[in-house]
């Protein structure tokens, strides 16, 4: 394939308004719910007779399924995947799981239990562990942590099937110790029906899984529907529909983020290799939708990457796709400095940043926004997708300014326990009563009263 020409947006901070230019990259970053393809939009008519917005259609489907439960999840299902369930093959049985296994590529399977003790490790090593903190009168304070009992575990599986996914939510869920997953697949050749993601599910001791995706399966798995017991909390990546499904439900059960397209800013300098820069923004770029931004001081390492994209892209399998996605999504920003390239970076975010410059680490203290963080030239965000160890599972559309990505602490809930001796109340007692007659609570005085005197 011959060359392509990028109609790549450029900022170049000498020149152009870039916090106006920055805020419309955000607003193409964030899941607003408003955008929708024009076959969405024409299945959306013909399932629901009008052309509803996703927010609408997403409202639509979760209210149904806690209406009408399981009827409601086959129902959609078949009329939104194309795909015909009953109540016995929703579920994929512990037969299928085990024949996916033995079918699967033995060094596929030696890659997965590598890549599960490597997440084990990490995720272990950050588990919170209870605290104590003894009081001078004999009693103490104590801060413990329990895992919540079961969780969903969202897998994608449109257009490439995710057996990472299933590595990246459900370890460390178990790392945590959470007794029971569930997990849903999209009823497609990648999703439920994909030997690698089932396998991958067998190997790592997960035996519920299911064959729904999209609202209604988020909606299934929060409010519990015959067969599928409702969970505690849903994680995992999901398309638009899934995004809003998860916001739909929070409250009735806990949640990981609202995602939006994944994202990469890399910050480039003079010694930055402009070929792995291309390559680390095309592999962002080929999710479809992904977003990927360089921003570099260096005009040369600019320039030097614009060529490599346009040489690499040609030769993706993902070609057309990726193309699409880094013109709508993508950006090269040229600052003053590194210190104002740290700080539009700081300012967008992102899910991954890659700070690929010779002082790498130096730069890392001026940036506290990102989800994950990846040092140096040899260390393509590719890696936390598959094999580091901490979760790809991460925030998006800067909500890494307040949000982190998926860890094992997540699967924890905390509680307090306070224990008082006899001395231990009279010593605080005076300030109870105090704020409690400020406050004219005169129970809550009362019970602390009853005890001293």
């Amino acid at each position: 394939m011959s060359q392509v020409e990028l109609k790549l947006q450029r900022i170049d901070t000498s020149q152009d308004d870039v916090r106006q230019q920055l805020d419309l990259l955000r607003q193409k970053l964030s899941p607003t719910g408003n955008v929708v393809s024009e076959a969405g939009r024409q299945l959306t008519i013909d399932v629901f007779g009008e052309a509803l917005s996703p927010v609408q259609v997403v409202d639509r489907i979760c209210n149904d399924v806690a209406t009408d439960g399981l009827s409601a999840v086959l129902n959609y299902g078949e009329k939104l995947d194309r795909k015909k369930l009953t109540p016995e093959t929703i579920r994929v049985t512990q037969q299928e799981l085990a024949e996916a296994h033995a079918a699967a590529d033995p060094q596929f399977l030696e890659t997965i239990r590598r890549i599960k003790q490597n997440i084990l490790d990490f995720q272990t090593a950050i588990l919170h562990k209870d605290v104590e903190l003894p009081r001078p009168d004999g009693g103490f304070l104590r801060q413990r942590y329990r895992p919540i009992k079961r969780a969903g575990l969202c897998v994608p599986g449109g257009a490439a099937a995710y057996p990472s996914t299933v590595l990246m939510t459900a370890v460390p869920a178990q790392a945590a110790g959470v007794e029971e997953l569930a997990v849903i697949a999209p009823p497609t050749p990648f999703g439920s029906y994909n030997v690698d993601l089932l396998a991958t599910c067998h190997e790592i001791g997960i035996t519920e899984v299911y064959r729904v995706g999209g609202a209604q399966g988020v909606a299934a798995l929060a409010y519990g529907v015959e067969g599928i017991p409702q969970v505690d909390k849903i994680v995992g990546p999901g398309n638009l529909f899934v995004a809003l499904a998860k916001k739909h439900v929070y409250g009735e059960v806990d949640i990981d983020s609202i995602a939006g397209p994944s994202e990469v800013v890399v910050i480039a300098d003079p010694t930055t290799r402009a070929d792995y820069t291309a390559a680390d923004m095309l592999a962002q770029a080929e999710h479809s939708p992904g977003s990927a931004v360089l921003v570099t001081w260096s005009k040369e390492t600019l320039e030097a990457t614009y060529a490599e994209l346009n040489r690499q892209v040609a030769k993706l399998e993902r070609c057309d796709l990726t193309i699409r996605s880094l013109e709508a999504f993508g950006c090269m920003i040229l600052t003053r400095d590194a210190d104002e390239a740290c700080q539009i970076a700081n300012e967008l975010a992102p899910e991954h940043l890659h700070i690929a410059t010779d002082n790498a680490e130096e730069l890392l203290e001026k940036i506290p926004n990102a989800g994950a963080t990846f040092l140096g030239n040899y260390t393509p965000v590719a890696l936390g997708d598959y094999v580091a160890g901490p979760s790809h599972v991460l925030p998006t559309g800067g909500t890494a300014r307040w949000a982190s990505g998926l860890s094992a602490n997540d699967f924890l809930r905390s509680s307090s326990v306070i224990h008082f001796t006899e001395a231990g109340i009279k010593n605080v007692a005076a300030d109870v009563q105090r704020l409690a007659d400020k406050e004219g609570l005169t129970a809550h005085r009362q019970s602390v009263d009853i005890r001293i005197n």
